[in-house]
């Protein structure tokens, strides 16, 4: 078998293997046609982020915040990106993360660590371990297993 044939072989097995694959996130991400105008300006990491939480509501809520945004009524990395509905059922957007890399930096590491299968125990253990020292937390329950 000559040196080319086996080349365009291999390609081909790693194509096939590669259209076959089905990589699944455990979570998925709102269209960012579904963001807030604010947000539109902001950085694709700021997007993504909003996103997530969009998409990612009770996920996002299982964690704290630890920019010292307790002190305007946040309960959890959620209300960094969003309020409560309004009266209307309406969602209600918060621009706070877009000016805060701390609430950006935790909804990353939320999503990488639920990508590494991580369980919400764990994740929060590393979040207060990780931005333990930046400031108070929000006051967010520790989620259950």
């Amino acid at each position: 078998m000559t040196a080319s044939r086996l080349k365009m072989i291999v390609c081909a097995v790693l194509f096939f293997l590669t259209a076959c694959s089905s990589v699944s996130s455990p979570f998925v991400l709102a269209p960012e046609t579904d963001l807030p105008d604010f947000a539109h300006g902001a950085s694709h990491r700021v997007r993504e982020a909003y996103q997530f939480a969009l998409a990612n509501q009770e996920e996002l809520a299982k964690y704290p915040c630890y920019c010292g945004c307790g002190a305007m009524g946040h309960m959890s990395n959620l209300n960094c990106y969003l309020h409560e509905a309004d009266t209307r059922g309406t969602l209600v957007f918060d621009t706070h993360a877009v000016g805060c890399g701390i609430c950006v930096d935790i909804t990353h590491d939320v999503m990488r660590l639920l990508a590494e299968g991580k369980s919400s125990p764990e994740i929060r253990a590393y979040i207060d371990a990780q931005y333990g020292s930046f400031g108070p937390s929000t006051d967010t329950p520790f989620p259950s297993a």
